[in-house]
């Protein structure tokens, strides 16, 4: 199945070559979990902070057992700070 993987900020360095500006569309067996697309592109679940999956906020214990669908977004931020 076919999703949508949007990384941001210091995550990007993680998406693979053929993404354009933030976002690839990737293939990933039917069953997986947002956990295993992001551990698939070896992105640092400490480091995946803030997680949408269509514009939804997982908590990090959700994002193991919340499995992808068709045509899911899943986007990515690391901690970030400022004022």
């Amino acid at each position: 199945m076919h999703v949508q993987l949007e990384l941001y900020a210091s995550l990007m360095k993680f998406l693979p070559p053929q993404a354009v500006r933030h976002r690839v569309s990737v293939e990933i067996e039917s069953g997986s979990s947002v956990a295993a697309l992001l551990e698939r592109y070896q992105v640092p679940l400490e480091q995946a902070h803030l997680v949408l999956r269509n514009g939804v906020f997982l908590h990090p214990e959700e994002r193991s057992g919340t499995l992808l669908q068709e045509g899911d977004v899943i986007a990515a931020w690391p901690p970030v700070a400022g004022g």
